[in-house]
């Protein structure tokens, strides 16, 4: 077996490391996804600002990452691969610098430098998949996707964990004393940008054919109002509801323009994003089971540190350590299961991992406040081994369910419909666990009356509105795997061929 191959200049080249660099500077990216959920509190402190100002670190990073990510495929088709991440990798450590060194004075400053970083991110998250459709062969192309799941899956599943245990207290690492600033959480992810900068120029070739695609200015701007508008209208709903005129306005604003964008690329001879894949079955029953196993995940991931932090009274490090085991899971097991499909094909792989996704959301439909620990940390590890087990097999389909030309816009779709889910799921979750919490709660006399009384009732009540979203959660695994047995045909993945009944 080949140990090196050739770049389109003719270069020879290590895949194993250029996988390594692409995995390693989207993991450092992706990491802060999900990281600042758990610093919160300290940002408030530090900045004296409100719990809603807060949030908008998270929203504007998730905001300029979902309209990023629908033009990624525009840079790796024009600008060469070494290049591209080079000014990648320069632009997201910009971004981390600016953050880190943030004058406690300077909100604004603050936030520049998550919008920087989202803007590679987005990028790097995207790009990752065609990469690999690039330099590996296609009997190794489910293992080598399996291990993106590492900066897909694990990095955000770790990042409220690490961010607990480094704001919990100093730690010393590598000689180095480091404080349990809110500074701190983003050192982990500067350093290893930092490397990655260091080692893309020796490391990365240019393994992408390019081509000088006119950039449409028209689909640029119908694809950010679009995006744009459609996942800040969903992004309101938490705190407005969905009767609010700032989420019904700005979704049917999105779904125009995106409507608009999609009518616009099909007319197109070289689209921004080939929107005509769809027209293939094969890829489009593989991305919609991506987006259902996306949602799936969402369904008790983004709701179970609340439960724990706000029912059980765990402090934001004990729930991240709660959940850190099923992280781990998701690490060891996304290349396990790629490797697995190149043996035994997508179809089998996927129903298993959407079975096992099941057995481990069920008994969350169940859950109490006093549910033993040991009983989430387990069926959350279960959780998290059906995703990945469903996850890397379905995103091998959708790149292998295309010819290699068109893997760039493969996977911005795949991607762009991953963001859009998350994002639906999250505002979707949020809403029912509030409502259905509103609604169970006990009278305001009653707090006065019986305080006690009205405490357990409404610990009971919270706990009613996670159910409802932890059922929604296994609603998903079920129709996913429902969604999978209509597949007619499957062979191995690495000669992918799937038919829709």
């Amino acid at each position: 077996m080949k140990k090196s191959y050739e770049d389109i200049h003719g270069k020879k080249y290590n895949r194993w490391l250029i996988l390594f660099v692409v995995v390693l500077i989207a993991f450092a990216g992706t990491i802060m996804q999900t990281s600042l959920s758990t610093a919160l509190p300290t940002l408030m402190k530090s900045f004296d600002i409100s719990m809603s100002t807060a949030q908008t670190a998270t929203t504007y990073y998730l905001l300029v990452n979902g309209i990023i990510v629908p033009l990624s495929a525009v840079f790796l088709t024009r600008v060469p691969t070494k290049r591209l991440y080079l000014i990648l990798g320069i632009t997201q450590l910009v971004g981390i610098i600016m953050t880190y060194f943030s004058p406690n004075s300077s909100w604004g400053f603050f936030i520049a430098g998550r919008i920087i970083t989202a803007l590679a991110v987005g990028i790097l998250s995207s790009t990752m998949a065609v990469i690999v459709m690039n330099i590996f062969s296609s009997k190794e192309l489910g293992t080598a996707i399996g291990l993106t799941g590492l900066a897909l899956g694990l990095a955000p599943a770790v990042g409220p964990t690490l961010t607990g245990w480094i704001l919990s207290k100093s730690h010393v690492i590598f000689g180095l004393t480091v404080s349990s600033s809110w500074r701190s959480m983003f050192l982990p992810s500067l350093l290893v940008t930092a490397l990655c900068v260091v080692l893309i120029p020796f490391v990365m070739h240019d393994v992408v054919e390019n081509h000088r695609q006119k950039i449409d200015f028209v689909s640029v701007l119908l694809s950010t109002i679009g995006f744009g508008f459609f996942i800040t209208g969903f992004s309101n709903v938490a705190d407005k509801g969905w009767g609010d005129l700032s989420v019904i306005l700005p979704v049917i604003i999105g779904v125009v323009f995106i409507g608009l964008f999609a009518w616009r690329q099909l007319r197109m001879d070289d689209p921004l994003l080939d929107v005509r894949l769809f027209l293939n079955s094969r890829f489009t029953v593989a991305t919609v089971g991506t987006l259902l196993v996306t949602m799936a995940m969402y369904g008790v991931e983004m709701m179970l540190p609340t439960y724990l932090q706000n029912v059980r009274g765990m402090s934001p490090l004990n729930s991240g350590m709660t959940l850190f085991f099923g992280a781990l899971m998701m690490g060891v097991m996304a290349p396990i299961a790629g490797n697995l499909a190149d043996k035994y094909g997508v179809k089998k792989l996927a129903l298993t991992g959407f079975f096992i996704l099941a057995i481990g959301t069920l008994p969350f439909a169940f859950i109490s406040a006093t549910t033993p620990t040991l009983l989430i940390k387990v069926m959350y590890a279960v959780r998290m081994i059906g995703i990945a087990t469903a996850l890397m097999p379905l995103t091998t389909a959708a790149m292998t369910a295309v010819a290699v030309e068109h893997s760039t816009h493969a996977s911005t779709i795949n991607n762009t419909a991953r963001q859009i889910s998350s994002s639906i799921a999250v505002a979707v979750l949020t809403s029912l666990t509030q409502n259905t919490t509103t609604n169970a709660l006990p009278q305001h006399a009653l707090k006065i009356a019986d305080p006690l009384a009205y405490g357990a009732k409404s610990i009971t009540a919270a706990v009613s509105g996670f159910r409802v979203s932890f059922i929604a959660g296994l609603v998903l695994a079920i129709l996913g795997f429902v969604f999978v047995c209509f597949i007619k045909k499957q062979t191995k993945s690495n000669d992918v061929q799937m038919e829709v009944d």
